[in-house]
Protein backbone atom coordinates (compact mmCIF):
# COMPACT_ATOMS: atom_id res chain seq x y z
CA UNK A 1 0.00 0.00 0.00
CA UNK A 2 0.82 3.42 -0.86
CA UNK A 3 -0.12 7.24 0.07
CA UNK A 4 -1.43 9.44 -2.48
CA UNK A 5 -3.01 13.28 -2.36
CA UNK A 6 -6.17 13.47 -3.91
CA UNK A 7 -8.68 15.77 -5.23
CA UNK A 8 -11.77 15.16 -6.39
CA UNK A 9 -13.62 18.31 -6.87
CA UNK A 10 -12.12 20.37 -9.83
CA UNK A 11 -14.09 22.25 -12.68
CA UNK A 12 -13.47 23.05 -15.83
CA UNK A 13 -13.45 26.41 -17.10
CA UNK A 14 -13.08 26.82 -20.53
CA UNK A 15 -13.01 23.89 -23.61
CA UNK A 16 -9.70 23.39 -25.44
CA UNK A 17 -11.37 25.88 -28.42
CA UNK A 18 -12.61 28.81 -25.64
CA UNK A 19 -15.97 27.53 -25.17
CA UNK A 20 -17.26 27.70 -21.48
CA UNK A 21 -18.17 25.16 -19.19
CA UNK A 22 -17.83 26.64 -15.46
CA UNK A 23 -19.48 30.18 -15.99
CA UNK A 24 -17.92 31.46 -12.91
CA UNK A 25 -14.79 29.39 -13.02
CA UNK A 26 -11.39 30.74 -14.92
CA UNK A 27 -10.87 30.78 -18.29
CA UNK A 28 -7.29 29.66 -18.02
CA UNK A 29 -9.04 26.32 -16.12
CA UNK A 30 -8.36 24.48 -19.25
CA UNK A 31 -8.36 20.55 -19.08
CA UNK A 32 -4.64 21.08 -20.25
CA UNK A 33 -3.68 23.28 -17.25
CA UNK A 34 -5.39 21.63 -14.66
CA UNK A 35 -3.36 18.00 -15.40
CA UNK A 36 -0.27 20.43 -15.33
CA UNK A 37 -0.71 22.39 -12.47
CA UNK A 38 -2.09 18.76 -10.30
CA UNK A 39 1.07 16.76 -11.58
CA UNK A 40 3.77 19.05 -11.89
CA UNK A 41 2.94 22.15 -9.29
CA UNK A 42 0.83 20.73 -6.80
CA UNK A 43 1.66 17.50 -6.26
CA UNK A 44 -1.80 15.71 -6.14
CA UNK A 45 -1.54 12.21 -7.62
CA UNK A 46 -5.29 11.62 -8.27
CA UNK A 47 -7.72 14.41 -9.53
CA UNK A 48 -11.47 14.15 -10.06
CA UNK A 49 -13.07 16.61 -12.77
CA UNK A 50 -16.07 17.06 -12.27
CA UNK A 51 -16.74 18.34 -15.75
CA UNK A 52 -16.22 15.18 -17.63
CA UNK A 53 -19.56 14.46 -19.35
CA UNK A 54 -19.02 17.76 -21.92
CA UNK A 55 -18.99 16.60 -25.16
CA UNK A 56 -15.69 18.33 -26.35
CA UNK A 57 -13.70 17.28 -22.85
CA UNK A 58 -14.98 14.06 -23.71
CA UNK A 59 -13.65 14.28 -27.51
CA UNK A 60 -10.33 15.63 -25.81
CA UNK A 61 -9.62 13.04 -23.39
CA UNK A 62 -10.38 10.28 -26.07
CA UNK A 63 -7.39 12.15 -28.61
CA UNK A 64 -5.04 12.80 -25.42
CA UNK A 65 -5.10 9.05 -24.99
CA UNK A 66 -4.46 8.55 -28.63
CA UNK A 67 -2.12 10.70 -29.05
CA UNK A 68 -0.52 9.08 -26.57
CA UNK A 69 -0.06 12.20 -23.60
CA UNK A 70 -2.42 10.26 -21.60
CA UNK A 71 -3.30 6.58 -20.73
CA UNK A 72 -6.50 4.89 -19.87
CA UNK A 73 -5.85 2.80 -16.27
CA UNK A 74 -7.00 -0.66 -16.17
CA UNK A 75 -8.48 0.35 -12.75
CA UNK A 76 -10.49 3.01 -13.92
CA UNK A 77 -8.75 6.43 -14.70
CA UNK A 78 -6.41 8.28 -16.75
CA UNK A 79 -2.97 8.51 -16.38
CA UNK A 80 -1.17 12.04 -16.66
CA UNK A 81 2.73 11.95 -15.62
CA UNK A 82 2.58 11.87 -12.27
CA UNK A 83 -1.78 12.28 -11.69
CA UNK A 84 -4.70 9.88 -12.19
CA UNK A 85 -7.62 12.01 -13.60
CA UNK A 86 -11.28 10.40 -12.28
CA UNK A 87 -13.45 11.44 -15.06
CA UNK A 88 -17.01 12.80 -12.50
CA UNK A 89 -19.69 15.53 -13.42
CA UNK A 90 -21.27 17.85 -11.23
CA UNK A 91 -25.36 18.21 -11.27
CA UNK A 92 -28.30 19.76 -9.50
CA UNK A 93 -31.15 18.13 -8.73
CA UNK A 94 -34.69 19.69 -7.49
CA UNK A 95 -36.96 17.20 -7.56
CA UNK A 96 -40.36 16.06 -5.92
CA UNK A 97 -38.50 15.33 -2.54
CA UNK A 98 -36.01 18.39 -2.43
CA UNK A 99 -36.83 21.71 -0.24
CA UNK A 100 -34.19 23.31 -2.76
CA UNK A 101 -31.52 23.08 -5.07
CA UNK A 102 -28.86 20.16 -4.27
CA UNK A 103 -26.04 19.62 -5.97
CA UNK A 104 -23.81 16.14 -5.75
CA UNK A 105 -20.86 14.31 -7.66
CA UNK A 106 -20.54 11.30 -9.68
CA UNK A 107 -17.84 9.62 -11.06
CA UNK A 108 -17.20 7.03 -14.11
CA UNK A 109 -14.56 4.44 -14.42
CA UNK A 110 -13.69 4.91 -18.25
CA UNK A 111 -14.43 7.36 -21.17
CA UNK A 112 -16.78 5.17 -22.55
CA UNK A 113 -19.16 5.09 -19.16
CA UNK A 114 -18.64 8.81 -18.88
CA UNK A 115 -19.78 8.74 -22.67
CA UNK A 116 -22.62 6.39 -22.02
CA UNK A 117 -23.86 8.64 -18.37
CA UNK A 118 -24.10 12.26 -20.50
CA UNK A 119 -25.59 10.77 -23.60
CA UNK A 120 -28.47 9.80 -20.45
CA UNK A 121 -27.96 12.86 -19.36
CA UNK A 122 -28.21 14.77 -22.35
CA UNK A 123 -32.25 14.66 -22.61
CA UNK A 124 -32.45 15.52 -18.98
CA UNK A 125 -30.48 18.91 -18.61
CA UNK A 126 -31.09 21.87 -21.03
CA UNK A 127 -27.73 22.48 -21.89
CA UNK A 128 -25.10 19.24 -21.39
CA UNK A 129 -22.30 21.87 -22.47
CA UNK A 130 -22.36 23.22 -19.24
CA UNK A 131 -21.28 22.46 -15.70
CA UNK A 132 -23.73 21.78 -12.72
CA UNK A 133 -26.90 21.97 -15.06
CA UNK A 134 -30.03 21.07 -13.45
CA UNK A 135 -31.36 17.86 -13.77
CA UNK A 136 -35.09 17.00 -14.71
CA UNK A 137 -35.34 13.97 -12.89
CA UNK A 138 -35.97 12.11 -9.50
CA UNK A 139 -32.47 11.98 -7.48
CA UNK A 140 -33.36 7.92 -6.71
CA UNK A 141 -33.37 7.48 -10.58
CA UNK A 142 -29.93 9.31 -11.18
CA UNK A 143 -28.62 6.87 -8.28
CA UNK A 144 -29.92 3.98 -9.74
CA UNK A 145 -27.99 5.44 -13.15
CA UNK A 146 -25.26 5.60 -11.69
CA UNK A 147 -24.79 2.42 -10.10
CA UNK A 148 -25.92 0.55 -12.95
CA UNK A 149 -22.74 2.23 -14.98
CA UNK A 150 -20.35 1.52 -12.71
CA UNK A 151 -20.03 4.49 -10.86
CA UNK A 152 -19.88 6.43 -7.16
CA UNK A 153 -22.62 8.79 -5.77
CA UNK A 154 -20.97 11.11 -4.19
CA UNK A 155 -23.41 15.02 -2.36
CA UNK A 156 -21.48 17.61 -2.88
CA UNK A 157 -20.73 20.19 -0.14
CA UNK A 158 -23.31 18.52 1.96
CA UNK A 159 -23.67 21.92 4.06
CA UNK A 160 -23.52 25.11 2.60
CA UNK A 161 -26.07 26.72 2.44
CA UNK A 162 -26.76 27.12 -1.18
CA UNK A 163 -27.60 23.97 -3.27
CA UNK A 164 -26.49 21.31 -0.86
CA UNK A 165 -27.80 18.55 1.00
CA UNK A 166 -28.33 19.95 4.65
CA UNK A 167 -28.33 23.37 3.40
CA UNK A 168 -31.48 23.73 1.91
CA UNK A 169 -32.36 20.30 0.18
CA UNK A 170 -33.88 18.95 2.92
CA UNK A 171 -35.87 19.19 6.58
CA UNK A 172 -33.55 16.71 8.89
CA UNK A 173 -32.78 13.55 7.09
CA UNK A 174 -30.74 12.56 3.78
CA UNK A 175 -33.58 9.83 3.21
CA UNK A 176 -36.15 12.42 2.22
CA UNK A 177 -34.46 12.55 -1.18
CA UNK A 178 -31.92 9.75 -1.57
CA UNK A 179 -31.62 6.12 -1.38
CA UNK A 180 -29.05 5.93 1.62
CA UNK A 181 -27.54 2.89 0.40
CA UNK A 182 -26.46 3.74 -2.92
CA UNK A 183 -24.27 6.74 -1.67
CA UNK A 184 -20.56 6.27 -1.35
CA UNK A 185 -19.43 9.01 0.35
CA UNK A 186 -20.56 12.69 1.29
CA UNK A 187 -18.34 15.83 0.68
CA UNK A 188 -18.27 18.01 3.73
CA UNK A 189 -17.65 21.63 2.20
CA UNK A 190 -15.11 24.17 2.85
CA UNK A 191 -16.90 25.61 6.14
CA UNK A 192 -17.12 21.70 7.65
CA UNK A 193 -14.96 19.37 9.50
CA UNK A 194 -15.00 15.52 10.67
CA UNK A 195 -15.75 16.77 14.11
CA UNK A 196 -18.76 19.36 13.05
CA UNK A 197 -20.49 16.61 10.90
CA UNK A 198 -20.61 13.56 12.75
CA UNK A 199 -22.78 15.82 15.08
CA UNK A 200 -25.28 14.36 12.34
CA UNK A 201 -25.55 9.93 13.72
CA UNK A 202 -27.06 9.53 10.16
CA UNK A 203 -23.80 9.95 8.71
CA UNK A 204 -21.59 7.70 10.82
CA UNK A 205 -21.73 5.34 7.96
CA UNK A 206 -20.38 7.42 5.51
CA UNK A 207 -16.89 7.77 4.38
CA UNK A 208 -16.04 12.21 4.36
CA UNK A 209 -14.02 13.51 1.54
CA UNK A 210 -12.59 17.45 1.50
CA UNK A 211 -12.63 18.66 -1.81
CA UNK A 212 -11.07 22.04 -3.26
CA UNK A 213 -14.25 22.83 -5.75
CA UNK A 214 -11.66 24.78 -7.59
CA UNK A 215 -12.61 27.71 -9.69
CA UNK A 216 -9.02 28.44 -10.59
CA UNK A 217 -5.43 26.83 -10.87
CA UNK A 218 -4.40 28.19 -7.26
CA UNK A 219 -7.38 27.14 -6.04
CA UNK A 220 -6.86 23.36 -6.39
CA UNK A 221 -5.87 21.46 -3.58
CA UNK A 222 -7.13 23.68 -0.94
CA UNK A 223 -8.19 21.07 0.42
CA UNK A 224 -7.59 17.14 -0.52
CA UNK A 225 -7.31 13.90 1.41
CA UNK A 226 -4.74 11.18 1.69
CA UNK A 227 -5.75 7.99 0.10
CA UNK A 228 -4.00 4.43 1.24
CA UNK A 229 -4.49 2.32 -2.26
CA UNK A 230 -2.21 -0.04 -3.95
CA UNK A 231 -2.20 2.35 -6.84
CA UNK A 232 -4.08 5.54 -8.35
CA UNK A 233 -6.99 4.21 -9.86
CA UNK A 234 -10.90 4.12 -9.98
CA UNK A 235 -10.96 0.48 -8.75
CA UNK A 236 -8.78 1.63 -5.84
CA UNK A 237 -10.84 5.27 -5.02
CA UNK A 238 -14.09 2.72 -4.61
CA UNK A 239 -12.42 0.31 -2.24
CA UNK A 240 -10.96 3.12 -0.06
CA UNK A 241 -14.37 4.84 0.16
CA UNK A 242 -15.76 1.79 1.33
CA UNK A 243 -12.69 1.07 3.29
CA UNK A 244 -12.57 -2.25 1.84
CA UNK A 245 -9.30 -4.90 1.98
CA UNK A 246 -7.16 -2.00 3.99
CA UNK A 247 -7.95 0.86 1.49
CA UNK A 248 -8.84 4.12 2.94
CA UNK A 249 -8.46 7.76 3.96
CA UNK A 250 -5.32 8.03 5.75
CA UNK A 251 -6.22 11.73 6.64
CA UNK A 252 -8.27 14.90 5.43
CA UNK A 253 -6.46 18.22 5.00
CA UNK A 254 -8.88 21.17 4.64
CA UNK A 255 -9.83 24.46 5.86
CA UNK A 256 -10.37 25.35 9.64
CA UNK A 257 -13.93 25.94 8.79
CA UNK A 258 -13.35 29.47 10.05
CA UNK A 259 -11.73 30.42 6.79
CA UNK A 260 -14.66 28.95 4.86
CA UNK A 261 -17.11 30.90 3.38
CA UNK A 262 -20.12 30.10 5.16
CA UNK A 263 -18.75 29.86 8.88
CA UNK A 264 -21.00 32.44 10.32
CA UNK A 265 -24.74 33.88 10.16
CA UNK A 266 -24.46 37.03 8.28
CA UNK A 267 -26.24 39.89 7.06
CA UNK A 268 -27.12 39.20 3.05
CA UNK A 269 -26.72 43.42 3.18
CA UNK A 270 -23.48 44.33 4.64
CA UNK A 271 -22.05 41.02 5.89
CA UNK A 272 -22.36 41.68 9.88
CA UNK A 273 -22.30 38.60 11.56
CA UNK A 274 -25.66 38.01 13.12
CA UNK A 275 -26.94 38.32 17.16
CA UNK A 276 -28.02 35.14 17.72
CA UNK A 277 -30.61 37.47 20.05
CA UNK A 278 -32.46 39.16 17.98
CA UNK A 279 -33.53 38.65 13.77
CA UNK A 280 -32.57 42.32 12.48
CA UNK A 281 -28.82 43.71 11.92
CA UNK A 282 -27.66 45.34 14.62
CA UNK A 283 -25.50 47.32 11.81
CA UNK A 284 -27.95 48.16 9.05
CA UNK A 285 -31.32 46.97 10.10
CA UNK A 286 -31.81 44.21 7.40
CA UNK A 287 -33.98 41.31 8.16
CA UNK A 288 -32.21 38.69 5.51
CA UNK A 289 -29.29 36.37 7.14
CA UNK A 290 -27.54 33.85 5.06
CA UNK A 291 -27.41 31.01 7.35
CA UNK A 292 -23.92 30.01 8.36
CA UNK A 293 -22.99 26.42 8.65
CA UNK A 294 -22.22 26.37 11.83
CA UNK A 295 -25.65 27.45 12.60
CA UNK A 296 -27.20 24.74 10.58
CA UNK A 297 -25.69 21.70 12.42
CA UNK A 298 -26.58 23.56 15.52
CA UNK A 299 -30.47 22.89 14.61
CA UNK A 300 -29.54 19.48 13.12
CA UNK A 301 -26.68 18.12 15.50
CA UNK A 302 -28.40 14.57 17.58
CA UNK A 303 -24.68 13.28 18.55
CA UNK A 304 -21.86 14.80 20.41
CA UNK A 305 -18.90 13.15 19.80
CA UNK A 306 -16.87 11.93 16.19
CA UNK A 307 -16.70 8.17 15.31
CA UNK A 308 -13.80 6.93 16.77
CA UNK A 309 -12.40 5.67 13.90
CA UNK A 310 -12.04 8.49 11.56
CA UNK A 311 -9.43 9.31 10.23
CA UNK A 312 -7.65 12.60 11.39
CA UNK A 313 -8.75 16.06 10.03
CA UNK A 314 -6.01 18.15 9.61
CA UNK A 315 -6.98 22.44 9.51
CA UNK A 316 -4.38 23.26 6.99
CA UNK A 317 -4.03 26.31 5.28
CA UNK A 318 -2.86 26.40 1.70
CA UNK A 319 0.28 28.29 0.76
CA UNK A 320 -2.08 31.20 -1.42
CA UNK A 321 -3.99 32.30 2.23
CA UNK A 322 -1.20 32.98 4.33
CA UNK A 323 0.28 36.38 4.61
CA UNK A 324 3.43 37.16 2.84
CA UNK A 325 3.02 34.55 0.62
CA UNK A 326 2.56 36.15 -3.07
CA UNK A 327 2.90 35.08 -6.63
CA UNK A 328 6.65 35.68 -6.51
CA UNK A 329 7.31 34.41 -3.13
CA UNK A 330 5.15 31.03 -3.91
CA UNK A 331 7.20 30.87 -7.46
CA UNK A 332 10.59 30.79 -5.01
CA UNK A 333 9.24 28.20 -2.74
CA UNK A 334 8.14 25.97 -5.95
CA UNK A 335 11.68 26.31 -7.56
CA UNK A 336 13.36 25.12 -4.77
CA UNK A 337 11.12 22.73 -3.51
CA UNK A 338 9.19 21.08 -6.59
CA UNK A 339 5.57 20.79 -5.30
CA UNK A 340 3.44 22.46 -2.85
CA UNK A 341 2.93 19.39 -1.48
CA UNK A 342 6.54 19.09 -0.87
CA UNK A 343 6.78 22.54 0.58
CA UNK A 344 3.73 21.76 3.25
CA UNK A 345 4.38 18.26 3.86
CA UNK A 346 8.01 17.97 4.12
CA UNK A 347 10.28 20.78 3.75
CA UNK A 348 11.91 21.44 7.19
CA UNK A 349 12.16 25.15 9.41
CA UNK A 350 15.93 25.29 8.42
CA UNK A 351 15.30 25.19 4.39
CA UNK A 352 12.46 26.58 4.49
CA UNK A 353 14.46 30.04 6.10
CA UNK A 354 16.81 29.74 3.14
CA UNK A 355 14.54 30.68 0.93
CA UNK A 356 12.08 32.77 3.27
CA UNK A 357 11.71 35.06 6.01
CA UNK A 358 11.48 33.81 9.10
CA UNK A 359 8.22 35.22 9.78
CA UNK A 360 7.15 33.42 6.81
CA UNK A 361 8.37 30.08 7.71
CA UNK A 362 6.57 29.85 10.80
CA UNK A 363 3.42 30.85 9.05
CA UNK A 364 4.02 28.11 7.07
CA UNK A 365 4.95 25.66 9.80
CA UNK A 366 2.01 26.65 11.75
CA UNK A 367 -0.31 25.99 8.47
CA UNK A 368 1.38 22.73 8.43
CA UNK A 369 0.36 22.30 12.17
CA UNK A 370 -3.24 23.88 12.16
CA UNK A 371 -2.21 26.44 14.65
CA UNK A 372 -2.66 29.37 12.72
CA UNK A 373 -4.99 31.80 14.22
CA UNK A 374 -7.99 32.59 12.29
CA UNK A 375 -11.40 34.76 11.91
CA UNK A 376 -14.52 33.25 10.87
CA UNK A 377 -15.72 33.78 7.50
CA UNK A 378 -19.84 34.12 6.40
CA UNK A 379 -21.77 35.40 3.65
CA UNK A 380 -19.66 34.26 1.43
CA UNK A 381 -16.77 36.08 2.72
CA UNK A 382 -13.52 33.51 3.39
CA UNK A 383 -12.75 34.06 6.88
CA UNK A 384 -8.63 35.69 7.66
CA UNK A 385 -5.57 34.71 9.16
CA UNK A 386 -4.39 36.56 11.41
CA UNK A 387 -1.75 35.44 13.27
CA UNK A 388 0.83 32.38 14.19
Amino acid sequence: MKSYFADLHIHIGRTSSGKPVKITASDTLTLENILIEASEHKGINMIGIIDCHVPEILVDLKNAVTRGECTEIEGGGIKYKNTTLILGTEIEIYDEFCKGPIHILAYMPTIEKMISFSNWMSSRVTNNTLSSQRMYENGRVLQRKVKELGGLFIPAHIFTPHKSLFGSGVKKSLTEVFDPTLIDAVELGLSSDTSMADQLSELHHYTFVTNSDAHSLPKIAREYQKLRLEEASFTELKKALAEEHGRGIEANYGLNPYLGKYYSTTCEKCGVTKDHDSNICTMCGCKRFTKGVSNRLHELADFEKKREDRPQYNHQVPLQFIPGIGPKTLYKLKQAFGTEMNILHETSEEQLNQIVTGKISSYILAARAGTLQVKAGGGGVYGKVTGV
